[in-house]
Parts: structure tokens; sequence; C-alpha cells
């Protein structure tokens, strides 16, 4: 019978692990929507060190000052299910990651920000950053904390349109002349 005791450290890499996180900015829209201010996002297959080295790839390659590590790591999620349905996906993930502190000399990640991204800039036409920055754009903006990060209310269809949601309340401009617009046919 085998021994089904399972550590923590054991259970994480049987699973992927986990990327962790603490809100930085205690005030803002992403704050206000978070139940505390750390945050934990389960990963399948990417291996928890992988991960945070990913999320600051990510974040390097779309670089938002103010926007919350939580908001990038659904773009670390969208290439953890990657790399979950498709075997091909975590070694080239894993390379890529390699490549990168090859290059630094060292750890990537323990280099400054400029030397980070002149580093993207060198394999910027490799298959692994286009892998991380196709994935990650759809996932980085088109998600709820994005959205609360830009301002962004979604769409408008569900809510009636914007006609009658901002779009003609321009109350600064004066109203424009009968004239200045096309008769009806």
């Amino acid at each position: 019978m085998q021994d089904l005791k399972v550590n923590r450290r054991r259970f994480l890499q049987g699973s992927g692990g986990l990327l962790l996180g603490t809100l930085v900015f205690s005030s803002g829209p992403i704050a206000l929507l978070a139940p505390s201010q750390t945050w934990a996002m389960q990963m399948n297959t990417l291996p928890s060190d992988a991960a945070s080295q990913l999320l600051l790839v990510v974040r390097r390659i779309y670089p938002h000052d103010r926007m919350e590590d939580a908001v990038y790591a659904f773009a670390v999620k969208a290439l953890d299910e990657r790399a979950s349905a498709d075997p091909s996906i975590l070694p080239q993930l894993e390379k890529g990651l390699a490549e990168l502190d090859t290059l630094a000399g060292g750890k990537w990640a323990s280099l400054d920000e400029h030397q980070q991204v002149a580093l993207l800039e060198k394999i910027q036409n490799s298959d692994f950053f286009e892998l991380v920055r196709g994935t990650s754009v759809n996932s980085l903006y088109s998600n709820e904390l994005a959205y609360e990060h830009f301002g962004y209310e979604g769409a408008s269809f569900p809510k009636g349109g914007y006609l009658m949601r901002g779009f003609n309340d321009l109350k600064w401009l004066p109203a424009a002349p009968a004239d200045a617009s096309p008769s009806a046919f």
C-alpha cells in the first residue's frame, strides 16, 4: 500500500503550482472588488516559479504601471490552460524562460526593468515570445479586472446601447444648428 500522506510541497509539485500575490494599491477599482489584499491562482501545469516568471514577462510585454499583478495572473492562467491542453506548450515555455536566464547570465527576473525589456526585445521574434504575447493580449484585456482598471464599462448592447448612456451628454458643447445635419430622406 502506498503512503497516502501528501505534504503541501508534494501536492503543489504534482498539480502544477500556485501563482500568489498581494495587491499593492490598497485603493482603486481592483482593490474595491477584491475580498482581501492577497490572491492566489491555481496552476494545473505550470510550476509556481515558471508562473511567477511568466507573470513578469507578461508585465514587461504589456506594461501598465498601476495595474495589479492579479490582472496579469489571468494571462498566466491562459498560458497554463494552453499548456494543459497541448503537451508541446510547457516545454516551449520552459525553454523560453531558460533562454531568458541564459541571455541574462543568471536570473532574468533579477535584472532591472530596462535590462529585462532589452532581452525581451532580442527574442521578440521567437516562438516563445509570440506564444506569450499572443495568448496574453486576449486574456489580459478581456477580463473584468482589466475593465475596472481602465474604466471600461463593457459591451453597450446588453445595457441598451450608448445613445442614452453617455453618448449624447456633451453639456459643454453648444447644440449644433439644424442645417449642420443632412436632411432625412
